[in-house]
C-alpha cells in the first residue's frame, strides 16, 4: 500500500525530437526504406507484365499461322469416266480424284517424267486436296465432263514452307554466257566467266567449317567413352578428314555434299541441281526440265542459293523447286483457314480442326452448369440464410472449403471410380466430364454464392420482416436478387476455370482420338484442353502450330468469360 500511495512522478510534457540531426538521419532513412519498397513493388509488377507479354506474345507469334492455309488455284480438267454414265451425289462422293488432281499438276508444270519425280509433285497436295472440287460437283453435277477451277489444298509441309519454316533463297544474275549440254537428267553447264567462284569459295569455307565441327565432335565422343575407340567417333573423324580435304584441295570439280546449302542453277526455263562445282564448268541434275540447250547471256539466267542445307528440311529441294515454280505461275494462293473452325481432329495436320473440341466442350459445360447452379445456390442460400449453426453444419463449411483446395486430378480418379467402374457410364463422353467438372466447380460457386449474400445489407432482409413478409420470401424476393450479380460473376468465374481443367478429364478417358463431332451427351468427345494436349505431343510442325492457335481460342474465350463476370459486376454493383 505504501508503494501504491507514493505519487507518480511526473516529469512534464513528453517532447518529440524532430529537430537533432540523429532525428533528422532516422526520417530520411524511414522515406528511404518507402522509396525502396515502392520501386521494388514497381520492379515486380513491371517484370510480371515483362513475363507475361512474352508468354502471349511468343502464343501469338506461333498461333497466327494456324489461321491461315495455302492453296493452288488450278484449272483442273474433270472427266465424266471416273463417276459414270448416270452421276449421282453417292459416285460423286466416292469416285477417286487423285488421278484428275494428278493431271492438273502436271499441266501446270509440263515435261515432268518419272515415277519419283511425279510422287514428289503429287505429295505436295494433300490428302484432302479435292474436298473443295468434291464440294462443287455435288453441288453443281453439270461440271463433270468441263474444267473447273478450284483451290487444291497444300500437304502440311508446304504449307509449313510458305509460313517460313523452309529455306533462304539467295539469287543473283552472273554476267557470262552459259553453255548448256542436255536438258534432262544430269547435265553440264559451261561458263564464259568465273560465275561460280564465289559459290566454290563458300562451299570449300563450309567444308572447313563442318569438319572443325566434326572433329570436336568426335573428340567429345571419346571423352565420354574414356579414350575407348569409338565407331561413331571414328565416322566423325573420317568425314572431318574428307571435308578437310575437300577444302584444301584445288581440284577443278568439287562434290557437294547434301549437308551443304544447296546450289542451283535457273537456265532456259529449267533448274538445275549442282552436285559439281568449279569457278566456271559444273555439273548437276535436272530438276525442272529445260526447254533447249541455246546459251543463256548474262541476266537470262540465274544462279540460286537454298541456305538451309536439304538434310535440315522437311521439304526437299525439288519441292521446293515445284512450290516456287507454282509462286512464279501465279497459282498459289493464302487465305483464312475456315478449315481450323468446322473439321474435327485430324491425324493430317492440315485438315486438323477444333470443331469437334468446341462442340464437345460446350456440351461439357452445359452438363456442369445444370447441375451446379441451383445445386451451388439453393446449397448456399441453405448455409447463409437457414442451416441452424451446430457442429454439423460447422464441418459442412470446414469441408466445403477443402473441397475448394483440393487437386483437380482427385475429382478424376473421382469420377473414374464411381461414375465409369461403379454407374459404367460411357467412357469419353461430356455427360462424365460434366459431372466431374460440376463436382470441381462446386464448391467455388458455393463460396461465392455465400459471400454474394453476406454482401447484402442485413437492414434489407429486416426491412422485408418488419412488413409482414415470411424468412423466405424476404430472402427470395429481396436477399437474392440483389445477390444475383454476385453469384453470376462467382458462376462465371467457376465455369472458366472448369474450362481450362484438363487433368480430371483425362482421367475419365477424354483423351481419345475423336474425328466425329459429337452429337449428344453420350457420344465419345473431346474438349478443347484436352485437343491441346493431344497436339502438344505431336511431333509434326504443322501440329505445333495447331496448338498454339487453340490455346489463341481457349484464351480468347477465357478472356470472354473473366470479362463478361467483370461486366455483371461493374454493370450492378451497389454501394450500400
Amino acid at each position: 500500500m505504501t508503494d501504491i500511495a507514493q505519487p507518480f512522478p511526473f516529469s512534464g510534457p513528453r517532447r518529440l525530437d524532430v529537430t537533432s540531426e540523429e532525428a533528422k538521419r532516422r526520417i530520411k532513412a524511414r522515406y528511404r526504406a518507402e522509396a525502396r519498397f515502392k520501386a521494388y513493388g514497381l520492379i515486380a509488377l513491371l517484370t510480371t507484365t515483362l513475363f507475361v507479354f512474352a508468354l502471349l506474345g511468343n502464343i501469338v507469334w506461333k498461333g497466327l499461322p494456324a489461321f491461315v492455309e495455302h492453296r493452288l488455284v488450278m484449272d483442273v480438267a474433270v472427266p465424266a469416266a471416273p463417276f459414270g454414265e448416270n452421276p449421282d451425289a453417292q459416285s460423286i462422293r466416292s469416285a477417286d480424284y487423285f488421278p484428275i488432281t494428278r493431271d492438273a499438276l502436271k499441266a501446270a508444270i509440263p515435261g515432268i517424267e518419272g515415277r519419283r519425280t511425279e510422287r514428289t509433285l503429287t505429295g505436295l497436295l494433300s490428302s484432302g486436296a479435292a474436298d473443295d472440287l468434291r464440294g462443287k460437283l455435288l453441288a453443281n453435277p453439270a461440271l463433270i465432263g468441263t474444267t473447273v477451277r478450284t483451290h487444291l489444298l497444300l500437304s502440311d509441309d508446304a504449307d509449313m514452307y510458305f509460313k517460313g519454316r523452309g529455306t533462304e533463297i539467295i539469287q543473283r544474275s552472273p554476267t557470262g554466257t552459259a553453255r548448256v549440254t542436255g536438258t534432262r537428267g544430269q547435265v553440264k553447264i559451261v561458263s564464259t566467266g568465273d560465275d561460280f567462284a564465289a559459290e566454290l569459295a563458300a562451299a570449300k569455307e563450309a567444308y572447313l567449317a563442318k569438319s572443325s565441327v566434326f572433329k570436336a565432335e568426335s573428340a567429345r565422343i571419346t571423352r565420354q567413352a574414356g579414350g575407348k575407340e569409338n565407331a561413331q567417333a571414328k565416322e566423325l573423324m573420317g568425314d572431318a578428314e574428307r571435308y578437310a580435304g575437300f577444302a584444301a584441295a584445288s581440284q577443278v570439280n568439287l562434290p557437294l555434299d547434301p549437308r551443304l546449302s544447296s546450289v542451283l542453277v535457273a537456265v532456259n526455263g529449267g533448274l538445275v541441281k549442282l552436285t559439281e562445282l568449279s569457278a566456271r564448268e559444273v555439273s548437276g541434275e535436272v530438276l525442272l526440265p529445260l526447254t533447249s540447250e541455246a546459251p543463256a547471256g548474262g541476266g537470262t539466267w540465274r544462279v540460286l542459293t537454298y541456305v538451309t542445307p536439304e538434310a535440315d528440311r522437311k521439304v526437299s529441294d525439288l519441292e521446293v523447286a515445284f512450290l516456287e515454280r507454282f509462286r512464279e505461275l501465279g497459282k498459289l494462293e493464302a487465305g483464312f483457314n475456315w478449315r481450323f473452325f468446322t473439321s474435327g481432329d485430324s491425324r493430317e495436320p492440315e485438315l486438323a480442326g477444333i470443331r469437334g473440341a468446341i462442340i464437345g466442350t460446350i456440351l461439357t459445360l452445359t452438363v456442369t452448369l445444370v447441375l451446379c447452379l441451383p445445386i451451388g445456390v439453393m446449397a448456399a442460400i441453405y448455409l447463409e440464410e437457414f442451416a441452424p449453426k451446430n457442429w454439423f453444419t460447422d464441418l459442412l463449411e470446414v469441408n466445403i472449403n477443402n473441397l475448394a483446395a483440393v487437386p483437380s486430378i482427385v475429382f478424376g480418379l473421382l469420377g473414374l471410380a464411381v461414375f465409369l467402374n461403379f454407374f459404367d457410364m460411357p467412357r469419353s463422353a461430356p455427360l462424365v466430364g460434366g459431372l466431374v467438372l460440376a463436382l470441381l466447380v462446386l464448391p467455388t460457386i458455393i463460396i461465392a454464392s455465400r459471400a454474394a449474400l453476406k454482401a447484402v445489407p442485413p437492414s434489407i432482409k429486416e426491412a422485408a420482416l418488419g412488413v409482414g413478409a415470411s424468412h423466405q420470401q424476404a430472402v427470395f424476393h429481396h436477399v437474392l436478387p440483389l445477390a444475383l450479380p454476385g453469384i453470376m460473376t462467382g458462376t462465371i468465374i467457376g465455369m472458366a476455370h472448369a474450362l481450362g481443367e484438363t487433368a480430371p478429364l483425362l482421367m475419365i478417358g477424354m483423351v481419345a482420338f475423336i474425328v466425329d463431332v459429337p452429337q449428344s451427351f453420350t457420344q465419345s468427345a473431346t474438349v478443347l484442353p484436352v485437343q491441346i494436349y493431344l497436339w502438344s505431343d505431336l511431333p509434326e510442325a504443322a501440329f505445333q502450330t495447331r496448338t498454339a492457335g487453340a490455346i489463341l481460342v481457349l484464351l480468347g474465350v477465357l478472356f470472354a468469360m473473366n470479362g463478361a463476370a467483370i461486366w455483371l459486376r461493374k454493370r450492378f454493383e451497389r454501394r450500400w
